[in-house]
């Protein structure tokens, strides 16, 4: 999309009626700058994302999740992925790490955004982080197996 009419669409959607909350495009794309520093840096999750975006391809990466974090708050039509599938078809992607990742996009939430905003982005975060941590138990499971219990 060229930049002026990817313009005109952040400006269009930043008021479209359907929004979950009141948040621009330019502070979703800087939450997810700063969470991705933080995971980065984290012991566990670090070496997990380094195994699939090299060094070079943050920045693409950063802008992949920025639009499925627009998508979903702003209803931008802009993302177009299988987050689900990415997540359960990589072996290293583990249940437990979803609880370590809400931790480090919480504590950005609430160092960079108004209180109201960042819990609302932090229940949808949840809900959606809860979806994925149930699908990778769920089909990583013997077929079988008696199912787990979450």
């Amino acid at each position: 999309m060229p930049p002026e009419t990817q313009t005109q669409t952040q400006t269009q959607t930043s008021d479209h009626p359907m929004k979950r909350f009141d948040i621009t495009a330019d502070e979703i794309d800087r939450i997810v700058t700063l969470f991705y520093l933080r995971i980065r840096a984290h012991a566990e999750l670090g070496p997990v994302f380094a195994l699939y975006v090299p060094d070079g391809a943050w920045p693409e990466h950063e802008a992949k999740i920025a639009r499925f974090w627009r998508n979903a708050i702003l209803r931008e039509k802009c993302y177009n992925g299988n987050p689900m599938r990415v997540h359960v078809s990589r072996a290293e992607i583990q249940a437990h790490h979803f609880a370590l990742w809400l931790g480090l996009f919480h504590e950005v939430l609430r160092a960079e955004l108004p209180e109201a905003i960042a819990l609302q982005w932090g229940a949808l975060a949840d809900r959606i982080g809860e979806g994925f941590r149930t699908g990778i138990v769920a089909m990583r499971q013997p077929k079988d197996a008696p199912p787990r219990l979450f």
